[in-house]
């Protein structure tokens, strides 16, 4: 029997772990110096797609000589540009040699870049690397695993199951174990705060070891279960600890999250300047880049964009902080999305107008 959840995450894939055998591909590049002197150089000399096609020509030298690591090497640098057609050429060419690249490749065609989507085929390529018996797969089965979970919460290239989806992402959140999934260990933390019922002193435990593990958006989840009294007792000293960290570190729903507590504590000055730069955001453009830095799920990014222009428009429309401006206080509403992202702690607003409400 399927657990009911009342809304629904959009997940996204785990990036491709570190392997454990080449650090930061440090000791590869101890052992290849020329190949990485180029990460090295001025980029004031250098454009980046010079650097690049530097890089591509050196392991060019590398694979003419024999050097298996590059074959890989290469496909990676074509899927970080952003080169899919040409990644997932170079990843099919070494699946059978290479784990790494078919982890890849089951990124990719589970989220179709490159490629068509095809989410069996993912799917087939994760469960490859789970139940692979090779020590050079064991630092991808964790990651694997939580793609996996994602694949049967979405129910997409298998039949729908949340329990399934939950045991998958225990084995990969391990314990807590930082050398694990830490991405499958926050979205546990979003996953028993959003299934009903509710278990907010789990989503609060997930969250405590993800934020422990460095995670970004299990900071900012933590700061507002403090706030709140979220499976923990309220304490808004931690809360606004949690909610500045995760802000100076790019956490755009932190951020808004501050701009709220800034406006309603009459804090204006400080509520127009900080809110003014997140409610800039172009969301097109910058919510894809900061999703990939952040490793944030774009949902929350777009709520926290959304409740820094609410709250800008609201300065500027009643002259708060800043001079009265209704004309553009009327440019900063239109940008406020009306979606609240599954997995949100906020209290939902019972009164006020429709822009409040949705907050």
């Amino acid at each position: 029997m399927n657990t009911h959840c009342g809304d629904r995450m959009n997940l996204t894939s785990e990036k491709l772990p570190k392997n454990p055998f080449y650090t930061s591909l440090s000791h590869y590049a101890a052992k290849n110096q020329k190949l990485f002197q180029w990460r090295k150089e001025k980029t004031d000399h250098y454009s980046h797609a010079t650097l690049v096609d530097t890089a591509l020509q050196l392991l060019k030298e590398r694979i003419r000589r024999g050097d298996t690591l590059a074959y890989f090497l290469r496909g990676q640098l074509y899927f970080e540009e952003g080169w899919y057609e040409e990644a997932l050429e170079q990843f099919e060419e070494i699946k059978e040699k290479d784990h790494q690249a078919t982890y890849q490749l089951g990124v990719m065609y589970y989220d179709g870049l490159g490629t068509t989507a095809d989410t069996e085929k993912g799917v087939e390529y994760m469960k490859k690397i789970v139940d692979s018996p090779c020590p050079k797969a064991r630092h991808l089965k964790f990651a694997a695993a939580y793609n996996l979970g994602r694949a049967y919460y979405e129910g997409k290239g298998v039949k729908r199951s949340d329990e399934e989806a939950e045991r998958l992402w225990l084995f990969a959140a391990d314990s807590g174990n930082p050398k694990a999934s830490v991405k499958a260990q926050s979205i546990l933390g979003l996953y028993y705060s959003t299934k009903e019922p509710k278990e907010l002193e789990k989503a609060f435990y997930w969250h405590s070891q993800a934020c422990g593990n460095g995670n970004l958006e299990s900071q900012g989840a933590l700061g507002l279960m403090y706030f709140y009294g979220q499976g923990i007792r309220q304490d808004t000293e931690a809360a606004l600890h949690c909610l500045r960290e995760a802000a100076e570190r790019g956490n755009v729903y932190a951020q808004g999250n501050l701009v709220e507590y800034f406006y309603k504590m009459k804090f204006f000055t400080k509520c127009v300047a900080f809110s003014k730069r997140i409610a800039d955001y172009d969301e097109a453009h910058d919510i894809p880049t900061i999703a990939q830095v952040t490793d944030c799920l774009p949902e929350f990014i777009s709520r926290g964009m959304a409740m820094a222009s609410f709250y800008h428009a609201r300065c500027l429309q009643l002259g708060l902080g800043v001079t009265k401006d209704e004309a553009t206080a009327k440019h900063y509403y239109s940008k406020n999305s009306y979606q609240r992202p599954a997995g949100d702690l906020r209290p939902k607003q019972t009164t006020g107008t429709p822009q409040q409400l949705a907050l």
